[in-house]
């Protein structure tokens, strides 16, 4: 048996700022020499020519190639051929989770160094050493691992305050699972993703991101209405990318995530974002593990003011669909799934019940403080 070890890991360097996108050579200069840029079509509208500019100024080639929407393995291994045809030396994901994901992969098998540019603040990826692959339907397949962190995340915050306000509230929602999962990874002394057990730095980041988030994210999404950036903003985006970040992958995943992946298997949810679906595992995961009630109502109101859902109404299902609750509550529970780390056992029954329990709870808190009833999801 292996002596047990704590252990934190983080990116090399994280820069976060209004217009830090006019820099990004700055920083991937000392990195590497031959960029291949990885972006889709509208990323690349968008920052072209701050990042042209920036290479320039910084003596670097731009290379750039297009992503689709999803990172898939065929994806991943396109890449990989990229790489190799422009013999690059660091690969920089810019835009969405997938394609920073994406670039990831690939840069860990071309064996090069990667560096991540998310342009919103829409879930906690761009800083960890691990990335999600699906289908190209949107299905999760797996988590791939990697010895280390990128060596660069960058994100400037004019792009998160221009970008569609859900992308930051679906940030919200990736981010305020950290440290319910943190938490509940504590108490059942499990294994981290970083690959040990938890440090006390990655606990207190995930608490840290939850608190920030609290007394922030209401005043942040007015500033992505009104496309300004103001400390509010600053903090959130902070929590949402790099306090999420280190303190999911430090701190440890549960039940929230694992009824992520799960709702990945059912087509209503199809067309919902990443942290949208984590919002409804992070509240069953607050029933499943019997949380206090002004807890449960807390969570419920916090939420539906942000604008995340926490019903299954608002994910396309109802409690009759037994059937897909199943398929999703087998899904959140196979080996190996991070719901293992709670601190009990958890069978798809104790799944269902608690997903088919959100939707009363849900609609009662709600309507005690005069909040919208849930409006029903319809995916197209």
């Amino acid at each position: 048996m292996a002596t047990p070890i704590s252990t934190v890991m983080s990116p090399a360097r994280y820069v976060q700022g209004k217009d830090a996108i006019t820099r990004v050579g700055e920083f991937v200069a000392p990195i590497g020499t031959r960029p291949l840029i990885v972006a889709d079509d509208v990323v690349w509208g968008i920052v072209e020519a701050a990042v042209t500019e920036s290479f320039w100024s910084a003596d670097l080639p731009v290379e750039r190639v297009g992503f689709g929407r999803f990172a898939t393995p065929e994806a991943v291994d396109e890449l990989v051929e990229h790489i190799a045809a422009k013999d690059a030396d660091v690969i920089v994901g810019l835009g969405g989770g997938s394609a920073i994901d994406a670039a990831k992969a690939a840069g860990h098998l071309a064996g090069i160094r990667w560096a991540s540019v998310p342009t919103a603040a829409s879930t906690d990826a761009p800083t960890s050493a691990l990335a999600v692959i699906y289908t190209a339907e949107g299905e999760f397949i797996e988590y791939r691992f990697f010895p280390h962190n990128p060596d660069l995340v960058l994100i400037d915050t004019r792009l998160v305050a221009n970008a569609p306000v859900q992308f930051l509230v679906a940030g919200i929602g990736d981010a305020l699972a950290t440290w319910v999962e943190a938490r509940a990874a504590k108490r059942a002394n499990a294994d981290t993703m970083a690959g040990g057990l938890q440090t006390e730095t990655g606990v207190a980041l995930a608490e840290l991101s939850w608190k920030l988030l609290h007394e922030n994210a209401l005043q942040a999404i007015e500033a992505v209405k009104a496309k300004v950036v103001t400390p509010a903003l600053e903090k959130v985006v902070e929590a949402n990318t790099l306090l999420s970040g280190l303190g999911f992958e430090s701190g440890g995943l549960a039940a929230a995530h694992a009824i992520h992946n799960g709702l990945t298997a059912a087509p209503q949810a199809h067309g919902l974002a990443h942290g949208q679906k984590v919002n409804i595992g992070t509240i069953a995961q607050l029933v499943l593990e019997g949380a206090p009630a002004e807890e449960i109502e807390d969570f419920v109101v916090f939420t539906t003011k942000v604008g995340l859902p926490n019903t299954l109404t608002e994910i396309g299902l109802t409690v009759d669909d037994r059937d897909v609750l199943r398929a999703v509550a087998e899904a959140a529970t196979v080996e190996g799934e991070t719901i293992h780390n709670m601190p009990f056992p958890v069978t798809p029954e104790l799944v269902v019940d608690a997903l088919v329990a959100i939707e009363g709870i849900a609609r009662s808190i709600r309507a005690e403080h005069g909040l919208p009833e849930p409006v029903l999801y319809e995916h197209h």
